[in-house]
């Protein structure tokens, strides 16, 4: 129970504990009438979520159980060793992740679905806090609307499969925070913290959610004049910009040591998917105003039909300040309206087009309109006339929105029934007696439609994208097989195909070739199409290259096989010397780059075309085929390809056996195709001499590898991994070697020392230091100074808060819970 002498601090904790309680019970409900992981046996991880996050996720629990291959650097277990510093700042560096390291290791989906949900009922007690930060008002209408804005349509379908994202959403309330500080001069400190965190946490949504926070207190100093007190008031607002930018600047720097080789990596990366952007139709775009809609081409603007009825009756609610109607009403339609010009669109996603959902930015556009219902709730509940204005205009909206294929008959029956009760619970709330049942309804209100969207998002995802099953057997018998083979440093183990992710080496072990990120690197992708490899998502994801002359070149000794047994082959090690010679490219021919970095001719070209000599082993080369090929005499192997997004593998065909073994399309043959006949003796011959020559020691760590070489070794001393920027051997920039990290040698030398470093770790910590010294300089001095005014604070009276800031009175309209 509360009581009118409850404190306002413990009535925002309460606020914030409800809003986290309704999130929590409306996502979980969704989640389960939806029957979706862990509460039925749809599978939950749908496209990226499975395919990426998970693994990801899951290496970040043998990081911290010191059981991964690599550190935070670099991560041996992917594309043959790549950098993870990136990967880390994009996907895993939220201070929620660290809590998957508490489950059990094949507990990881379960793991990332609690992180999920916990996300979501942190970023609506955020939303809570910060609204009754701003403005004094019910804290439990506080807790109703910081709820509605974490079970916005965005954050239930888009985010909830993206759970880096929810950083964003939980960075906009705290962002906004921080304005409210410089607006009072207030934890200078604290604020640049706070910015570095959200900017470390996931610096995408963190971009948009600053823009959001920024116009949210330009709007703050602009629709009250009496927010800064003062007859000067153009340069008290001059000052409190000058504060939040000051915080805001002193953070980013600090998150430098992350931020920094985080984009000198997307710079590196190969170039995913763009498009051209075009606006959603009307009829869509008013369609997500509705619950249970679905759609990734088009914002999803659902906040509850209660939360939308406040802001729709703000601009007719004349308890309200004109001036405040006017500023809040125009925030929220010039944000929607920026949603739909090119211009600004590229400015909310740091003037890229991102790759799928087009409209990453609408978080900040259900913030804002929490924030527009809570000026207008805070001045006491709209009357009749406000509440019918504001039902017009949603009814306007609904109508608008019958054209698009968007609308359903649920979402109009949820709205419809959802205006009526909302409408009737706000006038409700202007009499005590009513007060407690009203405020009961506008939380199963918006509990049903959250849940409904929920479920019906789940429907639209499963439907439309691909899923990945949850942790099994099936994972728990491939993992158990890849560790029982692990040789790592002395060779590789690959966790072969068919993949059950992008991302397998970090989900199930080993040390594969298989790599899926935004941080892909462009040397990889190309090195590895040169020598055969296929991939999805247009090159970002680099599938494993089953051949056992790469497998040879890249010091794979293990390969796990489609029945769930081990492959053991001879290999290359991590390290070899080729002799001197000219610098060499590749060409168009697969079969041909591969002979060029093994150093060797081991395949032989067909009999007559499709045909292989006996005993030899075909392997086809066929890119752009989408369909399945096989030897006459042989079982048939499916090619997926659908350019540019799918470029098939190289395909092993099995071993021929003369003209009885000729190769057979089961659709047109291709434009583009190759069939090479592989003679195991040669290739054979070719691994003993590179054995031969390799270096006699071997030591590899996190950070690198040191080699020690024969007497007399001269050539170029090549390491097995791509020759991604960051490397350096001897103190220079590593040298490269058909893609593959290089540093040439003469006979005196002997040994051969290579690190990695992510480029751009060195001048982010110096930035971050030299902001760590601005910001304590700033803070010290204002230290002594209250040191020294203690006495006159304790003998003086507090200073009152300027004028318009928040009270520490509050309006419960006649609700004590």
């Amino acid at each position: 129970m509360s009581t009118p002498h409850t404190s306002p601090r413990r009535r925002s904790l309460f606020g914030s504990a409800l809003a986290a309680l309704i999130t929590t019970v409306a996502v979980c409900a969704g989640d389960a009438v939806a029957r979706v992981f862990p509460y039925g046996p749809r599978h939950r991880s749908v496209n990226d979520l499975g395919n990426q996050f998970v693994p990801f996720h899951a290496h970040l629990w043998d990081l911290l159980h010191g059981r991964a291959e690599g550190g935070l650097l670099l991560n041996w277990q992917s594309g043959y060793g790549t950098s993870f510093l990136p990967d880390f700042g994009t996907y895993l560096s939220s201070p929620f992740a660290v809590l998957v390291g508490v489950f059990p290791r094949a507990d990881i989906d379960l793991a990332v679905y609690v992180v999920t949900v916990l996300k979501t009922a942190a970023a609506a007690a955020a939303m809570a806090w910060s609204l009754r930060t701003q403005r004094r008002g019910p804290w439990w209408a506080a807790g109703l609307l910081g709820a509605s804005y974490a079970l916005c349509g965005w954050s239930v379908i888009e985010a909830a499969y993206n759970p880096m994202w929810l950083d964003g959403l939980i960075a906009f309330p705290l962002l906004c925070l921080t304005g409210e500080w410089a607006l009072r001069g207030r934890r200078p400190g604290a604020a640049a913290l706070v910015v570095a965190l959200c900017w470390t946490a996931n610096f995408y949504t963190a971009y948009m959610a600053t823009l959001g926070a920024a116009l949210v207190l330009v709007v703050r100093l602009a629709q009250d004049r009496d927010v800064v007190p003062g007859g000067r008031r153009g340069l008290g607002r001059a000052r409190v910009l000058g504060r939040a930018a000051t915080a805001t600047v002193l953070g980013i720097a600090l998150a430098a040591p992350v931020l920094a080789p985080l984009f000198l990596s997307s710079r590196q990366a190969y170039p995913g998917w763009s498009r051209e952007f075009a606006p959603a139709a009307t009829g869509d775009l008013l369609a997500r105003l509705l619950p249970a809609t679905y759609s990734f081409s088009s914002p999803a603007l659902f906040v509850g039909t209660g939360t939308l009825l406040l802001v729709a009756a703000l601009p007719f609610h004349r308890a309200v300040p004109v001036r405040a109607r006017l500023w809040w009403t125009g925030l929220v339609v010039a944000v929607l309206l920026s949603f739909q010009w090119a211009p600004t669109h590229l400015a909310w996603h740091a003037f890229a087009t991102p790759n799928g959902s087009p409209y990453r930015q609408t978080f900040v556009l259900a913030g804002i309109a929490v924030i527009a219902a809570w000026t207008g709730l805070a001045a006491g509940p709209p009357g009749v006339r406000a509440l019918a204005s504001g039902a017009g205009v949603l009814c306007l909206a609904a109508l608008g929105a019958g054209g698009s294929a968007l609308a359903t008959g649920w979402g109009y029956a949820l709205f419809g029934g959802g205006l009526a009760v909302a409408g009737w619970a706000w006038w409700a709330l202007r009499g005590r007696r009513r007060a407690l049942p009203a405020a009961g309804l506008l939380v199963a209100v918006l509990v049903g439609q959250a849940a409904a969207t929920v479920a019906y998002g789940h429907q639209g995802k499963l439907g439309g994208l691909d899923d990945y099953p949850s942790w099994g057997p099936a994972h728990t018998a491939r993992a158990e097989a890849l560790a029982g083979a692990e040789g790592w440093p002395g060779y590789r183990t690959d966790a072969g195909r068919p993949a059950l992710t992008g991302n397998d080496p970090l989900l199930l072990g080993g040390e594969g070739g298989a790599y899926y990120s935004s941080h892909t690197p462009d040397v990889f992708t190309r090195t590895m199409v040169a020598l055969g490899a296929g991939w999805t998502s247009r090159g970002r994801n680099v599938q494993s290259l089953d051949n056992p002359v790469t497998d040879a070149v890249f010091a794979v000794g293990a390969r796990l096989r489609a029945d769930g047994t081990i492959g053991r082959a001879t290999a290359a090690p991590l390290v070899t010397v080729r002799p001197p010679g000219p610098p060499l490219a590749y060409g168009p021919s697969p079969f041909a780059n591969q002979e060029l970095l093994l150093g060797a001719r081991v395949y032989e070209a067909p009999l007559t075309p499709g045909v292989c000599r006996a005993g030899t082993e075909a392997f086809l080369w066929a890119p752009e085929y989408n369909g399945a090929a096989r030897l006459a005499d042989g079982p048939a192997f499916r090619l997926n390809a659908r350019p540019p997004r799918k470029r098939a593998a190289l395909q092993p065909m099995g071993v021929a056996h003369g003209p009885v073994s000729r190769l057979v399309f089961e659709r047109p043959a291709p434009a583009r195709w190759e069939l090479a006949c592989l003679d195991r003796a040669r290739l054979d011959t070719a691994v003993a001499a590179l054995r031969a020559g390799a270096p006699t020691a071997l030591r590899v760590d996190a950070s690198g590898v040191r080699a020690t070489l024969r007497p007399g070794t001269t050539g170029t001393v090549v390491l097995s991994a791509p020759a991604i920027a960051g490397w350096t051997c001897g103190g220079r920039p590593a040298a490269a070697h058909l893609g593959l990290v290089a540093v040439p040698v003469g006979p005196d030398t002997r040994s051969v020392t290579c690190t990695f470093r992510p480029p751009g770790l060195v001048p982010g910590a110096a930035v971050a230091a030299v902001a760590l010294l601005v910001l304590f300089a700033r803070l010290v001095p204002v230290g002594r100074l209250r040191r020294g005014a203690g006495g006159a604070r304790r003998t003086g009276s507090r200073p009152s808060a300027p004028s318009g800031t928040p009270s520490d009175r509050a309006e419960d309209f006649g609700v004590r819970v």
